[in-house]
């Protein structure tokens, strides 16, 4: 087979590594790729990581895409990022006959509408936070005055993971609500905001892969998406993770399974818009049960780093038979074990404007030919022959081990084998799971 992959991070690159295990594939391509992932794909100077703000581009992208597609005579795209998932690439490769996998734009609506994801899941009763939608500034902040603190604030489309604050205090809720809708820091993302209740418990995040009816689950994992250690600070993009998490019993899954993830895609299928592809269920575990807190339409980064090299099953296996509507006759299998990622970012992030790029990386030799720790490339570039770092989160140093323990061990003796100026990385990461152990 001949594999298009398409984006550059993290979460890429453990897509290419991942389906260059496959003895199907003969070939892959990436759109752009990255420095990583040229280490299993030929990487292709389509720049469809282009930001959807800039919507007319990123389409006439996504149609040199397809154009590649068709000329390479592509067997599966396989899509990354969000934001030409949005931009509805599936459509524009559908419309070719291409095969592609991803849910198409109206679809992928669970992610680029938090407004949307949640009137469908107040709709058909599936269980989530209590919330308001609000697209005026002035109605949102009378809101939160009355409703008082600790509550949520979310910018309603797309922000890089970005968008979503918990303000423990009125005063950091009335800042978010400017900030967000007012000054504008995320964009057009920022247009209608959902305000939710406060849950308290523990989040973790389960991957239903469908095929628009039929569906599997992959193995559980918990991400760590504050910037510092116990989970203080803004939230980030992702500072780590671990598969599999310990606080998603067997019950629980079910639980989800019932009540989440089937309600969900019978709702998607009502509205003739059927789902396919990766259905992330971020959920958090409250003394109720398990509830929302999104859904996102792709894998999530850094958990794709845990979780899929913990997949025993060939990836692309999975993914043809969602393309083709027969998941039912896939059998899920996982390795035993388990998985931590530790993502290396630059000290700043994730204030854009804080940090530096171009800082020299070393140490990656170190990781060269092993398969239980992996250096999986979240923002590098190649200048002059030399590797650099060119974005807030640089890399995702992941270890796979028989236990949680281990594996944390030997994924920071791998943090510790690489090098850059203003490196920053938590030095806590899977501390739930290592507590629960305790």
């Amino acid at each position: 087979m001949k594999i298009l992959l398409v984006g550059k991070g993290g979460r890429e690159h453990t897509l290419a590594w991942k389906i260059a295990q496959s003895p199907r594939v003969e070939k892959i391509y990436a759109a752009p790729g990255s420095p990583g992932i040229a280490d299993f794909a030929e990487c292709i100077d389509i720049k469809v990581d282009t930001p959807i703000s800039n919507m007319e581009q990123l389409r006439s992208e996504i149609s040199r895409l397809r154009n590649f597609a068709v000329e390479r005579e592509i067997d599966l795209t396989v899509v990354g990022p969000e934001d030409v998932l949005t931009a509805g690439i599936v459509d524009h490769f559908e419309e070719k006959n291409l095969k592609i996998f991803g849910p198409t734009a109206k679809a992928a609506r669970l992610e680029s509408s938090k407004a949307f994801s949640k009137a469908l899941m107040e709709r058909i009763g599936v269980p989530t936070a209590l919330h308001r939608t609000f697209t005026n500034s002035a109605a949102a902040a009378a809101y939160i005055r009355e409703q008082g603190a600790p509550i949520v604030i979310k910018a309603s489309g797309l922000a890089t993971g970005k968008g979503a604050i918990v303000a423990q205090t009125e005063t950091e809720a009335l800042q978010a609500i400017s900030d967000i809708m007012d000054t504008r820091v995320f964009g057009a993302a920022g247009n209608e905001v959902v305000i939710e209740e406060f849950m308290d418990g523990e989040e973790a995040s389960l991957f239903a892969l469908a095929d628009g009816n039929k569906f599997v689950t992959l193995i559980t994992a918990q991400d760590h998406k504050a910037i510092y250690e116990g989970d203080k600070g803004p939230n980030t993009g992702g500072m780590g993770a671990y598969a599999p998490a310990p606080v998603m019993t067997p019950a629980r899954i079910q639980e989800a399974r019932e009540k989440v993830i089937r309600p969900v895609l019978d709702e998607m299928q009502r509205l003739g818009c059927p789902f396919k592809g990766v259905l992330y269920c971020g959920l958090m575990l409250t003394a109720e049960g398990p509830r929302v807190v999104e859904f996102n339409c792709r894998f999530g980064d850094p958990e794709a780093q845990v979780v899929l090299p913990l997949l025993k099953t060939d990836l692309v296996d999975i993914m043809e038979a969602a393309c083709e509507n027969r998941l039912g006759k896939i059998q899920i299998e996982n390795g035993q074990g388990a998985a931590v990622c530790v993502v290396l970012a630059s000290a700043g992030y994730p204030d854009a404007s804080a940090y530096e790029t171009g800082k020299k990386i070393a140490g990656l030799d170190n990781f060269s030919g092993r398969r239980d720790l992996v250096a999986f490339h979240a923002g590098t570039r190649v200048v002059d022959g030399q590797l650099v770092t060119a974005g807030g989160r640089v890399l995702g140093i992941t270890a796979l081990a028989t236990d949680i323990s281990t594996a944390v061990q030997k994924a920071y003796e791998g943090v510790e084998q690489v090098c850059f100026d203003n490196l920053y990385c938590r030095r806590d990461i899977a501390h739930r799971a290592l507590e629960r152990l305790q």
